[in-house]
């Protein structure tokens, strides 16, 4: 990985002092990968337990846009739980040589039966049959069953995987954006904008 400061291609983006963007979600599309690419980025959900700890894990990063930030996951997994109980979610994005740091925290809505069924078939094959068959149930069989039933049920379906049941998808819809990124010629720098009614309150904290 690059060091902190070290030129690095793929982060070729807009930094925070550009004027032209006002709006922090719009910072925050330019940080990201586009839609398109299938080379999803990797970020860390953190959600609060019905006894008030926090828990976090990794998932991948959907899709990002002006009406929030999509992750899909199963239905019955302990992250869903959490966010039908309480939908308040924070996700972090961590860049390669820790060159920047980008944290939403919002609210995590379900996403629209169209929406999901699009994200589903933006899944590679293997995501689409993890998502049929990552169950609580399957993770209690001894590795050789779990690679049997694995094989055999990709042999049966081929690579056209029916949507399952369990498939759920949520929109972080953002109060809080923190941006943070380093310099190596001065303190690294950190703006939080916290929304306010129609628009953004920007305070500058200590990278």
């Amino acid at each position: 990985m690059a060091e902190s400061g070290e030129a690095n291609p793929a982060l070729d983006r807009p930094t925070l002092v550009d004027p032209a963007l006002v709006d922090p979600v719009a910072v925050a599309l330019t940080w990201l990968p586009g839609n398109d690419e299938a080379d999803r980025p990797q970020i860390t959900l953190s959600t609060v337990s019905p006894d008030g700890w926090p828990d976090a894990r990794t998932v991948l990063l959907s899709s990002a846009g002006p009406e929030g930030f999509c992750f899909h996951t199963d239905a019955h997994s302990r992250k869903a739980a959490h966010l039908r109980a309480d939908p308040r979610a924070v996700i972090t994005v961590l860049w390669p040589g820790f060159t920047r740091q980008l944290v939403v925290a919002g609210h995590a809505d379900p996403v629209s039966a169209e929406a999901l069924a699009s994200a589903y078939l933006a899944r590679s094959p293997y995501l689409q049959q993890l998502a049929s068959q990552n169950t609580a149930e399957f993770a209690q069989l001894p590795k050789d069953e779990r690679r049997r039933r694995w094989a055999a049920f990709a042999a049966e379906t081929g690579e056209e995987f029916a949507q399952p049941a369990n498939w759920a998808g949520f929109v972080i819809r953002p109060t809080r954006l923190t941006f943070w990124q380093g310099n190596p010629d001065t303190a690294s720098e950190r703006r939080e904008y916290t929304r306010t009614g129609d628009g953004w309150a920007l305070e500058r904290l200590p990278g």
